[in-house]
């Protein structure tokens, strides 16, 4: 891989549970995904999840959308189109790679 290609960016920034985050979750639904809905589906502390998720808010990669319903705090992340773009040449970059091992 590229040190410079959008594909070798997403890879800095995402990693151990980001992968599990940002990989599968947020990119299969259409609409946002509640944080709780994230910790859920990764079985991260909320600590953890909240450092992956901020470091791929400051990449561009996921948009955050902080509300309050019922006087307690919710958050939605959605991917951005910049997040998109990276995703897709990451897994194209990794298809590339890995070749007929996943055919």
């Amino acid at each position: 891989m590229c040190t410079s290609c959008p594909a070798r960016s997403l890879e800095r920034q995402v990693s151990g549970i980001g992968f599990k985050v940002f990989l599968p979750a947020i990119p299969s639904r259409q609409t946002p995904s509640w944080f709780t809905w994230l910790r859920a589906q990764t079985g991260a502390t909320d600590g953890n999840l909240g450092a992956h998720l901020l470091k791929l808010e400051e990449a561009g990669y996921v948009a955050i959308a902080k509300s309050f319903v019922q006087r307690k705090p919710q958050t939605l992340y959605r991917i951005t189109n910049a997040g998109r773009t990276a995703l897709t040449e990451y897994v194209r970059a990794l298809r590339q790679l890995l070749g007929s091992a996943i055919s």
